[in-house]
């Protein structure tokens, strides 16, 4: 009878990160202070995780090489911009309209993400509006009238409460 090694379990999310795509604990704890706060200066930064801040310039550089960092962006307070109402809208769709309804949300303001999603509905797109008036306004006249859009369901963001990803927690 031969003896087998128990394999290895992955014990957290970020773990599995380093192992799949061969990024260390500093690059965790460079993603996850970055994600607090994309706006902080690498000298701060280098020194709040104590290394230097030339090797904290090339760790940022190959991370966004790799596709890992895609941007760097800011978190907007939408209601001093006058948006009031924030929606999800599950749309249900023929499917022969596909291209043509994508195009549609792509030139309608309002609409600020689109996905197509599994389940009761086809599509779930994210709107903005200043109000409750408005945000009928662009249910009913702009998305109900797309050609090819057969019935769709509006879900108003009443409070929002963001969390960091579940592989930042584990640092």
């Amino acid at each position: 009878m031969k003896n087998f090694t128990k394999p290895t379990y992955i014990q957290t999310p970020a773990f599995f990160l380093i192992l799949l795509h061969k990024f260390d604990e500093l690059d965790m704890q460079l993603l996850f202070e970055l994600t607090k706060d994309a706006s902080i200066s690498v000298p701060i930064l280098s020194k709040k995780l104590g290394i230097n801040a030339s090797v904290l310039y090339s760790r940022i550089k190959r991370l966004s090489k790799k596709k890992l960092i895609k941007k760097f962006t800011v978190d907007i307070d939408h209601s001093l911009l006058g948006i009031g109402v924030k929606a999800n809208v599950g749309i249900n769709r023929d499917p022969k309209f596909k291209d043509s309804i994508h195009k549609s949300f792509m030139e309608t303001p309002e609409v600020v993400s689109i996905s197509e999603v599994t389940g009761r509905f086809d599509i779930i797109i994210q709107v903005y509006s200043k109000n409750l008036e408005s945000l009928h306004s662009v249910v009913i006249e702009k998305i109900g009238k797309i050609e090819g859009i057969q019935n769709t369901e509006t879900f108003v963001e009443l409070q929002k409460t963001n969390k960091d990803p579940v592989y930042l927690n584990n640092l």
